[in-house]
């Protein structure tokens, strides 16, 4: 019988963590988690565990503490892969406490890579971000765009994160990484199982909108009506979390099967195509049936007018492909925001 491989996910029972570990488990993977839910709820390992019928070990470890990261390694003996996503993610925290987040989002990743040369774990899938571009010139957003100034210290993480992979296997050429830039998760498991989880008032459109439907905020605001897109509002790249998800598991394969053309390798998950924030509303009042409380507003500072992926390297290398609509992210969504309301 062959032997399932190990994948060890960082970050495993946060918002996209815990999504790829259902689809990894559903590819016939062996997984195992590490996350001191700093930022999750130990719940996604019950909703993990009614979707596929599998209980993940989860390791409760600071990954900044590196004795204590060690020893997950030394426990686990045989890991095949890794799957990086642990990291503080919300933009505005990270202006108000930049410290907090070089500290954790580098100091984590610096133990986890003295972890992966010391065990020589080969096969890493790094969780970057579409923040790395900064304000960007051109649409839509391709691979090949040189990063410009990071607009806040999460993205400059995220550079600084990518740097240090790119310098890692230029010095250790055996190592395979593949680095995923993602635009804008959304949606939650369609069984209601797992989902986002954002801690305070949401910084994200489609928590936004949930909450407001559900009456957590009472008035959604629209920053602007005014650019140059089809309906005036900022147009943004909603793609959905299992179809990130997936794509995780897509790129772990390609390295794993030795099919990377190059050691380290950057693709865009978006979907291909923006989304105004005047279509997103309208979709989940129609497909939800609720009439939203909202408000248009001057612009915002720093908002720009519209940025969406060029997903097709993606497509044409990794085989991914796209499967939830709009649709199905704001239905997804809206029965997620539901589940959590019956739970509190």
């Amino acid at each position: 019988m062959k032997m399932k491989k190990k994948i060890l996910v960082t970050g495993g029972t946060g918002y996209i963590g815990s999504h790829t570990i259902v689809d990894l488990i559903e590819n016939g993977f062996e997984v195992i988690s590490i996350d001191n839910y700093l930022r999750s709820m130990p719940s996604s390992l019950q909703g993990i565990k009614n979707i596929t019928g599998v209980e993940v070990k989860n390791y409760d470890v600071d990954m900044c503490k590196f004795d204590d990261l060690r020893n997950v390694f030394l426990q686990e003996k045989i890991i095949d892969g890794i799957i990086h996503f642990a990291a503080l993610k919300t933009v505005p925290e990270s202006i108000d406490q930049p410290l907090f987040y070089y500290e954790n989002n580098m100091f984590s990743l610096i133990n986890l890579m003295k972890c992966v040369l010391e065990f020589n774990i080969q096969n890493i899938v790094f969780s970057s971000s579409c923040s790395v571009y900064g304000n960007v010139k051109q649409l839509p957003v391709t691979e090949n765009l040189p990063l410009e100034k990071p607009e806040c210290p999460y993205a400059s993480t995220k550079q600084m994160g990518e740097r240090v992979f790119i310098d890692f296997v230029k010095r250790y050429p055996d190592f395979k990484v593949i680095m995923l830039r993602y635009f804008n998760p959304v949606g939650a498991h369609p069984s209601a199982e797992i989902g986002d989880n954002p801690i305070g008032k949401p910084n994200n459109l489609v928590p936004a909108i949930t909450q407001t439907a559900i009456g957590l905020i009472e008035k959604l605001y629209v920053w602007g009506d005014d650019y140059d897109t089809r309906d005036g509002s900022c147009i943004r790249d909603y793609i959905h979390v299992g179809d990130i998800a997936n794509a995780h598991t897509k790129a772990l394969n390609r390295i794993l099967e030795n099919n990377n053309e190059e050691n380290i390798e950057i693709y865009n998950l978006g979907s291909g195509e923006g989304i105004s924030v005047i279509e997103a509303i309208k979709t989940f009042e129609k497909v939800n049936q609720i009439s939203l409380n909202y408000e248009i507003k001057s612009r915002r500072a720093g908002d720009v007018a519209a940025i969406y992926a060029d997903n097709e390297k993606a497509k044409s290398k990794l085989g991914w492909e796209i499967k939830y609509t709009l649709e199905d992210m704001m239905k997804s969504a809206w029965l997620w925001q539901l589940k959590l309301q019956d739970n509190s």
